[in-house]
C-alpha cells in the first residue's frame, strides 16, 4: 500500500532510499547456516545492502557464535573491528557454554565494537529467569547496558511472563525485545507501561497487519527500534512496511533512526 500522505513514503517510492532519514538496524545476523541459502550473508554483501538503503549502522550477532558460542565469538569481534563504520556486535550469551568473566572482559576491552549482549533462550531451551543468566543481567543492570532478547509469544523461555520478571528484577538493564513478543502483541505491549527499560524491536513484526500501529499506540513510537534480521529479511521490505503503516512520519523517523541514535548517545557511542 503506497501511503500518498507521507513525504517520506513518496521519496522512498521515487528514489528507493531516504537520504535525509538514515536507518539504524538493531537486529541482524551474519554468515550462512547449514542447508540454507542466504543471499546477503557475508559482511561485504550486507554492507552493499546497507549502502543501497542508507543504513548507517547494523548491530549484529553472527549465526556462528549464536549457535556455537564456545568456539566462534571471535567472529563477531573480527567483523566489527574490520568494518567499524558499518557494524557493532552483540556478544552471544549461552549459560553453560559462555564463560561469564571472559564475556565481560571481552566486552569491556572492546566497548567501541560491542553494544551489549544477545540472548536467544529458545535456542538453548533455558528460560531467561534461570539463575544461570543472573550474572549477565546483574552486569547489564549495573552498567546500564542493552541486551537483545529473542522474545516470542507463548514461549516459556522468553515470552511475556519471563521478560516481565526480568524487567522488574533488573530495572536499569536496557532490554531490547527482539520480535516484540511476536503474536502476543497486546500482552507484550502492555509491559511498556510499568517497565520503562523495555524497547520493542520490529524484526518479523512486519508480517502481521496492524502490529506496528498497535505498538505505536500502546508503547509509543519513541520506544520502538528498527530491525530486519538481515540476511533473513530484506531491508527494503522492512522500510516499505513502516512507510505503509498507518502512523505519522514523525513516528517513522523515531523508529528508523531517532530512537537508535538516542540510545547510542546514551551509551556513549556515535
Amino acid at each position: 500500500m503506497i501511503n500518498h500522505d507521507s513525504p517520506l513514503a513518496r521519496t522512498f517510492w521515487e528514489q528507493g532510499r531516504l537520504d535525509d532519514c538514515p536507518i539504524l538496524d538493531f537486529h541482524a545476523h551474519m554468515h550462512e547456516l547449514a542447508s540454507m541459502h542466504l543471499p546477503a550473508a557475508t559482511p561485504e554483501a550486507m554492507i552493499q545492502v546497507m549502502k543501497r538503503c542508507n543504513t548507517r549502522l547494523t548491530v549484529f550477532c553472527s549465526h556462528l557464535p549464536l549457535y556455537y558460542p564456545r568456539f566462534e565469538e571471535d567472529y563477531n569481534l573480527r567483523v566489527a573491528k574490520r568494518y567499524p563504520d558499518f557494524f557493532k556486535a552483540y556478544h552471544s550469551v549461552a549459560p553453560g557454554k559462555t564463560d561469564f568473566r571472559q564475556t565481560v572482559a571481552r566486552v569491556e576491552n572492546h566497548r567501541d565494537h560491542y553494544l551489549g549482549f544477545k540472548m536467544h533462550a529458545d535456542i538453548h531451551a533455558m528460560p531467561l529467569t534461570d539463575g544461570a543468566y543472573a550474572p549477565y543481567f546483574e552486569y547489564l543492570n549495573a552498567a546500564r547496558m542493552p541486551v537483545l532478547l529473542h522474545t516470542w509469544g507463548g514461549s516459556p523461555n522468553n515470552g511475556v511472563d519471563a521478560v516481565k520478571t526480568i524487567a522488574a528484577r533488573y530495572p536499569d538493564a536496557i532490554l531490547i525485545c527482539g520480535h516484540s513478543f511476536h503474536g502476543d502483541w497486546h500482552r507484550g505491549a502492555a509491559l511498556a507501561k510499568d517497565h520503562p527499560n523495555l524497547y520493542y524491536e520490529l524484526t518479523a513484526v512486519l508480517d502481521d497487519y496492524g502490529a506496528v500501529e498497535l505498538l505505536c499506540e500502546t508503547v509509543g513510537s519513541h520506544r520502538i527500534l528498527f530491525g530486519t534480521d538481515l540476511p533473513w529479511f530484506d531491508t527494503h521490505h522492512g522500510i516499505g512496511a513502516i512507510l505503509s503503516a498507518d502512523i505519522t512520519d514523525d513516528d517513522r523517523r523515531n523508529i528508523f533512526h531517532r530512537n537508535g541514535q538516542h540510545l547510542l548517545e546514551r551509551l556513549g557511542r556515535r
